[in-house]
């Protein structure tokens, strides 16, 4: 039975054997060890950026929602400040109350 292999299974094989050639066989666990360790931290940072762009777009929807209730209550919103406009806002929700 005849396997051919391809380039890129060469490729891979020649990288093997000069690892090998070059660190030895007894480093080899190390060396995996810390590729392993490599991976491990490179999907942990990954992670905490897509965790970050959420908090953003998560943090942006709230302030549009601030903003969209401002000015449903008439309350201009240009040039000002989040807490600004919170402010405003309470005072009105406790003019509104009276």
């Amino acid at each position: 039975m005849y396997l051919p292999i391809g380039g890129q299974e060469w490729i891979i094989i020649l990288i093997a054997i000069v690892i090998i050639l070059i660190w030895g066989p007894s480093k080899l666990p190390s060396l995996a060890r810390g590729m392993g360790e490599a991976i491990r931290e490179f999907r942990k940072a990954a992670s905490g950026v897509e965790e970050e762009v959420k908090r953003t777009e998560k943090k942006e929807e709230i302030d549009q929602k601030i903003i969209e209730m401002a000015r449903s209550l008439g309350i201009s919103t240009e040039g000002k400040t989040k807490e600004q406009i919170l402010d405003e806002i309470n005072k009105r929700l406790d003019e509104l109350k009276k």
